[in-house]
């Protein structure tokens, strides 16, 4: 059940957030630089909201209430947002701006509380387990959970296809209104659906620890930070526990209560200093996440720009077929989400026993090499997608497309071979990222954990705006057009694709790095 409403989630959501740019640029009239940090800032708004629901969720009420409440947010500004583009012809540009955006922000904070509690809900389900994977000794629990995650995943994929092919072409063909209509009345039937039954049949967990308060943890992570910059490190188990892959080589945060760093003053073994306990030891989890965390957010600036430049990429190229049909330029990004539907059954089926073999290894690959192939894979599309920029540019160029309307003789299914190997990326770094992030805190914190993966798409996303808008105030600093020109022909967004590549290299030999210190070797 679980499963279906999150499909249907990401239907709704992808139905308006991969089209966006189109709206932004055709109807509300911004350039494709603004309509791509607009869509980054709102984007990062949304992944980082996650971090304040999952507090509430783990702290004061328990996950099931924060879902109910981070729903009604999320369907009224559905609501609002079909309502602004129904009427928006009537309005003044600015009214009609600010509704927009409202509308979009609303959904933003109906998403912070909805996604993290409803992932975390549904991992519940599959375990009762209250400490970490490594009290699990058997492994039993860890592999249910792994294939949850899978599985999961393989679930919104299929929502995030329906919603990027479908309501792509509905809004480019039959109009806004409707194309925002239809996301809006499928997420409120699985609201009212969820609600029905979550009360009757799910498992419900209240937060072990309601009164702890963001204050203690805060305080918690000033009073240990130099210590463990100092003296901590991380070792990834292999032999002694296929249950989990990073644990703490002092100790394992499931054998309490001694940490091997100083406690808080006055601190004893009363139960009632079990609250400042948890606080101190959340403060540590948290912190050793924060390397990895780091390392993943170039992978997070690549995943915005299949939304945004590569749909505007899109809309210049030849996409008739036949003689009356026209693919939406977001429609290609279906093939990111096909791809994970396909490769998803075969990651435990084929690819982990092939890598077995070759590697000699019954483990197959950690949660930490999972996400470093998928890296590397997002590194090689972005340089696919420089090489395809280049061509379109060489053509483009060559007399056979006129200033900013002609379509440039080039089909777009050049596109597809960046859309796919993204797609692969997903399989291998996004589920590595859920489960580590999930995983690698204390049960209390497991929503925290869940706040934790989205973030990283939320700085991401904020760091991508950050650098359109240094790019482009250097590069039109002389009078020039910028790179992200609103004339396609002058636009360079394959300097853009290559700088993503050398940076996100950057981020990978550093992640590979942190991978060796975590494994305890010097």
């Amino acid at each position: 059940m679980a499963g279906v409403v999150a499909g249907v989630e990401r239907f709704a959501f992808k139905g308006v957030a991969s089209n966006l740019v189109t709206y932004l640029t055709d109807v509300v009239k911004l350039s494709n630089s603004s309509a791509a940090k607009a869509i980054n800032s709102w984007c990062g708004v949304t992944s980082m909201l996650p971090l304040l629901g999952a507090f509430l969720a783990d702290s004061y009420w328990d996950r099931y209430s924060t879902l109910l409440a981070a729903s009604f947010f999320y369907v009224v500004g559905l609501v609002a947002l079909t309502f602004t583009a129904l009427v928006s012809s009537s309005w003044s540009k600015t009214s009609s701006s600010v509704s927009l955006f409202l509308s979009l922000y609303l959904i933003s904070l109906g998403q912070g509380g909805y996604n993290p509690c409803l992932q975390a809900f549904a991992a519940d389900q599959h375990g009762n387990d209250d400490e970490l994977p490594c009290s699990n000794i058997n492994g039993q629990n860890s592999s249910r959970k792994s294939l949850f995650f899978q599985w999961w995943y393989f679930g919104i994929c299929t929502g995030s296809l329906l919603g990027v092919s479908l309501m792509s072409y509905i809004q480019d063909t039959l109009g806004w209104g409707l194309g925002f209509a239809i996301p809006t009345i499928a997420m409120a039937s699985s609201v009212v659906c969820f609600s029905c039954s979550g009360t009757r049949f799910f498992i419900h967990k209240q937060p072990n620890d309601g009164e702890r308060t963001i204050i203690c943890i805060i305080q918690s992570i000033k009073a240990t930070a130099s210590k463990i910059v100092m003296n901590g490190r991380i070792t990834l188990r292999r032999k002694e526990s296929k249950a989990t892959e990073l644990e703490l080589q002092e100790k394992p945060l499931c054998n309490p209560p001694d940490f091997g760093c100083p406690r808080p003053r006055n601190f004893d073994t009363n139960p009632a200093n079990d609250d400042q306990v948890h606080s101190f030891d959340d403060a540590k989890a948290l912190l050793r996440l924060l390397p990895i965390w780091t390392m993943l957010l170039m992978f997070a600036v690549i995943f915005q720009q299949p939304s945004t430049f590569f749909t505007k990429q899109g809309m210049t190229m030849k996409r008739r077929i036949g003689k009356n049909f026209i693919i939406p330029p977001a429609t290609l990004q279906s093939a990111i989400t096909i791809s994970i539907i396909f490769l998803m059954p075969l990651y435990d089926k084929m690819i982990i026993p092939m890598i077995r073999i070759i590697s000699r290894n019954d483990g197959g690959v950690s949660v930490m090499q999972r996400m470093g192939i998928g890296m590397f894979l997002s590194i090689i599309a972005m340089v696919i997608a420089a090489l395809v920029e280049a061509k379109r540019l060489q053509i483009s160029r060559s007399g056979l497309q006129s200033a900013g309307t002609a379509v440039v003789p080039l089909s777009i299914f050049w596109l597809l071979p960046q859309y796919i190997l993204l797609g692969t990326s997903d399989v291998f770094t996004v589920v590595g990222m859920q489960e580590f992030f999930y995983t690698q805190v204390p049960s209390r914190l497991r929503t925290m954990g869940v706040g934790l993966y989205f973030s990283v798409f939320g700085v991401g996303s904020f760091l991508s705006a950050l650098l359109i808008s240094v790019i482009e105030k250097i590069t039109s600093a002389r009078g020039e057009n910028s790179w992200f020109s609103d004339d396609m022909r002058e636009a360079r967004l394959d300097k853009y694709y290559w700088l993503l590549a050398f940076s996100s290299t950057l981020s990978l030999l550093f992640f590979v790095s942190l991978c060796k210190y975590y494994d305890g070797r010097k």
